[in-house]
């Protein structure tokens, strides 16, 4: 298949604009998951094809394979349910806000083919986590899907930063029966002040507020909120403690990173993904003006490097999701030698085709195998 995409498809998604090719990634991804038989023969086709495959467990969930689809690509929960059949070991939908917004003026998405690289401000435009909510009720459930899904969540734009915990708790009580993980990002450098929220103590105000709802939840207790609807939201006594992680930027420094690992701990987080995009603007993108983050191969060695810190510092206890730069099996397995338990993709995908992470994962397989 990924010699068709790179003679047909691409060369016409990337004659359109670059977030219009992104819509018409996210509608087919969409389409196919409303086509039931076609899903599940490609479900089916996958499994076969990844028999080999080890799978993972991590954070109390099963992962068919070690390769997700990152947030970002599906911010309104439309097209997820089709992320197996494209050989995807777990996907992650989102960012999504308390509040429902437009995200950046446009444009706000550029692609670099020659550096298989991609800036985006996109702003986390995102339908809302009551909206979001009442979609994923009428999808499969955790425990139905054959992969785990994790939603990640970000401040409302128009939130004080003084109020970002009462943000977040909206959408964690929305949105946590609907989570197999939950994932605070934290790290986005497209929305105003959001970086803040790494710094300790707002960091430690955050999660005090998170896990305190979520061993709510798992005692049986309200956790209040906004409910987009009973049937989408409703706590019952069964409810679960749902994993949580948390997502970090590439452009933090060693003690910075040395501090947030103290409050993840303090707080027991799941995990931790590592990284988002990069303000940094290595080799040629030093005369690049476009503001934004960065993803994609140039972020490859700075995420495998963070992702090697931490796993070091935390002695290999705490499972690390990585992302950035993922364009082959090579580049996967780097990150999980380095000590990530998981990894995600997106801007390889917008180069590699929608069965890229199939490749990676049987790739990554055959190398383990060697």
């Amino acid at each position: 298949m990924g010699k068709y995409y790179d003679m047909i498809f691409r060369p016409w998604l990337f004659r359109r604009d670059s977030e219009e090719a992104h819509e018409l990634g996210v509608n087919a991804m969409a389409r196919l998951a409303a086509m039931s038989p076609l899903r599940r023969a490609l479900e089916w086709h996958q499994r076969r094809s990844l028999v080999a495959v080890r799978p993972i467990r991590a954070f109390g969930l099963d992962f068919p394979n070690a390769v997700g689809l990152a947030a970002g690509f599906d911010k309104n929960a439309r097209a997820w349910p089709a992320a197996a059949a494209l050989g995807f070991g777990h996907v992650e939908i989102g960012t999504v806000t308390a509040l429902a917004q437009p995200g950046n003026p446009k444009p706000r998405v550029f692609r670099y083919p020659a550096h298989e690289a991609v800036i985006n401000r996109m702003g986390f435009n995102n339908e809302g986590s009551e909206a979001i909510a009442a979609r994923l009720a009428r999808q499969p459930r955790p425990g139905q899907r054959p992969v785990p899904l994790g939603i990640n969540l970000g401040k409302s734009k128009v939130t004080a930063i003084e109020r970002a915990a009462e943000d977040y708790l909206a959408s964690f009580h929305r949105l946590a029966d609907h989570a197999d993980y939950l994932v605070l990002n934290v790290s986005s450098p497209n929305t105003p002040n959001l970086r803040q929220l790494q710094d300790e103590p707002r960091l430690r105000e955050l999660l005090a507020a998170i896990t305190g709802a979520n061993r709510a939840r798992a005692a049986g207790g309200n956790p209040g909120g906004t409910a987009a609807a009973p049937s989408a939201t409703a706590v019952s006594s069964t409810s679960r403690r749902v994993p949580l992680l948390l997502k970090i930027a590439p452009d933090l420094t060693w003690p910075q990173i040395d501090a947030v690992l103290g409050v993840i701990a303090e707080f027991g987080l799941d995990g931790i993904i590592a990284t988002n995009t990069t303000l940094a603007r290595p080799g040629f993108f030093a005369t690049v003006s476009e503001a934004g983050g960065l993803s994609g191969a140039p972020l490859r060695h700075r995420s495998t490097e963070v992702i090697g810190y931490i796993a070091k510092a935390t002695k290999g206890r705490l499972p690390i999701i990585g992302v950035g730069g993922i364009t082959n099996a090579e580049s996967a397995a780097e990150k999980l030698d380095a000590g990530a338990t998981l990894v995600q993709l997106y801007t390889g995908m917008i180069y590699r085709g929608p069965f890229f992470a199939a490749e990676v994962a049987r790739g990554v397989a055959d190398r383990q195998r060697r």
